[in-house]
């Protein structure tokens, strides 16, 4: 993780949310009143946001003290304490909020990715997160889905080529595609073209893309197809692709699956912070 860029995000969150002032905080407690503040999971899964933790009350506040409890990685039972903060309680409260918000939105992205992962088990796929991400969360959301166990795509339209249908029906073929792109493209670039048909893929395999992506399409068809690519060139599965059939998909032989779901609408996890007056 890139903790340059996460502390100029939590600066900017921060900023979101006490804007001038802590209005209620400074209204109750003095810098000289001290507390601690415990984060608790209210149930079982992943671990993630450790420097978020750390970086976080930093940020506001050089005096405070963090002790985790738990690393980013650990297995979380509901009950368990998975940090204690100690310092000024004004701090405390400020940073709390905007802190419990990311780390439970990352620790249900790596508790949903570790479940994923447990599901191709037995399998050579690997789950992969996609670009549905939060906007300005991206990289946290994809920090979680490696904590979980997954792989990271492309982190945006800068360090791949992906060929997607709208690409291709504005160009007028597949073909057509890869060649524009190479002309313009470094050697260390990667291409990626999505398919969605048994000619489309010939095309992708005849004119040498890195990687196809097989899109919305089926396990039976996934597992028709798959025996034309090239060992050179790897293979992905994305679209209409669920928890509930992913194990249909990772028994197809492919080498990825993306999956929205790990980031587009994953549930917070539940962790409280319950406080005590020193």
């Amino acid at each position: 993780m890139n903790v340059i860029k996460l502390k100029s995000m939590l600066n900017e969150f921060y900023n979101e949310d006490i804007g001038d002032c802590d209005i209620t905080g400074e209204s109750l407690f003095s810098m000289a009143d001290l507390g601690e503040l415990t984060f608790i999971s209210k149930q079982t899964g992943v671990f993630c946001g450790e420097m978020v933790i750390k970086e976080g009350y930093k940020l506001l506040d050089s005096e405070i003290e963090v002790t985790m409890l738990k690393q980013d990685g650990s297995v979380i039972e509901s009950g368990e304490k998975v940090a204690i903060v100690k310092g000024s309680i004004q701090n405390l409260l400020k940073g709390e909020r905007v802190i419990l918000n990311l780390i439970q939105r990352m620790c249900g992205i790596a508790s949903i990715t570790a479940e994923a992962m447990k599901r191709v088990t037995g399998t050579s796929a690997k789950v992969s997160d996609t670009r549905k991400t939060l906007p300005g969360l991206r990289m946290l959301d994809k920090y979680a889905v490696l904590i979980g166990g997954g792989v990271n795509h492309r982190f945006g339209l800068y360090d791949t080529v992906m060929i997607k249908d709208n690409h291709i029906s504005f160009v007028g073929s597949i073909g057509e595609a890869i060649k524009k792109v190479r002309k313009k493209i470094g050697h260390t670039v990667k291409i990626e073209v999505e398919i969605e048909s048994k000619e489309q893929l010939l095309e992708a395999i005849e004119y040498k893309a890195d990687i196809i992506m097989f899109d919305n399409c089926t396990p039976q068809e996934i597992q028709n197809w798959i025996d034309f690519v090239p060992d050179e060139i790897v293979t992905e599965a994305s679209g209409n692709i669920t928890l509930n059939n992913l194990n249909a998909y990772a028994k197809t032989g492919i080498q990825y699956i993306s999956l929205g779901c790990l980031t587009h609408s994953v549930k917070a996890f539940d962790i409280s912070a319950r406080v005590k007056f020193n």
